[in-house]
Order: C-alpha cells, then sequence, then structure tokens
C-alpha cells in the first residue's frame, strides 16, 4: 500500500426502514448516516440522474414519497436500491455513499435549491 493512501471506511451494518423511508449506514470508522429514500432516489449515481458529466445532472421533481422496495448487494463494493418508482440502475458503492453522508447537507440544499429555481416541487 502506498504510503499516505488510506483506505475509504465501509459499511459494518446497513438497515433498510422501509416504514420510515429510510437507509441506515454504519461505517468502520464510527461515522453513522441516515439517508431519506428521497435523497438517495435524486442522488441516483444513475447516468439517467448524473448524466455523463456534471453539467448533465438531471433535477428529479416529485420524489418525496419515494420509497425503497429492496436493497441488492454488488460484489463487496456496493448495492442496488430499487425504489418503488421502479428506477434500480445505478450502484451505491461505499465509497459513494460515504461522500453522500458526509455532504448531505450541502447536497440536499443544492437539491432544494435547484428545484426552486425551476419551478418544481418535491410533491408527486
Amino acid at each position: 500500500m502506498a504510503v499516505g493512501c488510506q483506505a475509504m471506511p465501509i459499511p459494518t451494518e446497513i438497515r433498510l426502514k422501509k416504514l420510515e423511508k429510510a437507509l441506515e449506514i454504519d461505517f468502520s470508522d464510527g461515522q453513522s448516516f441516515r439517508f431519506p429514500a428521497e435523497f438517495l432516489r435524486v442522488e441516483s449515481p444513475s447516468a439517467e440522474v448524473q448524466g455523463h458529466g456534471p453539467e448533465q445532472k438531471t433535477i428529479l421533481a416529485g420524489r418525496r414519497q419515494v420509497g425503497i422496495m429492496d436493497l441488492d448487494p454488488v460484489g463487496n463494493y456496493a448495492i442496488r436500491i430499487r425504489f418503488d418508482d421502479l428506477h434500480e440502475t445505478g450502484l451505491y458503492s461505499w465509497d459513494y455513499l460515504y461522500e453522500l453522508g458526509q455532504n448531505q447537507e450541502t447536497l440536499w440544499r443544492a437539491y432544494l435549491d435547484a428545484l426552486k429555481a425551476r419551478g418544481l416541487s418535491r410533491e408527486p
């Protein structure tokens, strides 16, 4: 391993809270994050949402009520989240989920600001 190179934390526990429409993840460095399903859906790593570059990101409206139907493990590095709006593309790697957790407040504020700027709503 190269000097100064640190491995990203990995999940030690993942809890799907279907009724609460949330996903909770504890990481190996002691960090814990609670992700509302709506947040995970609008920040999906899929090309449908992210496009093929930062300038192509799609702002999804009307996802306030979205839930998570199930999680599918992908190797030892990611999960696929199946949402009840039938979206299931995009792999949520451990690194991506950790970064989402670290930046959740900033990303959520940017999402709300983008909705407002476009005259869109979180409501279906």
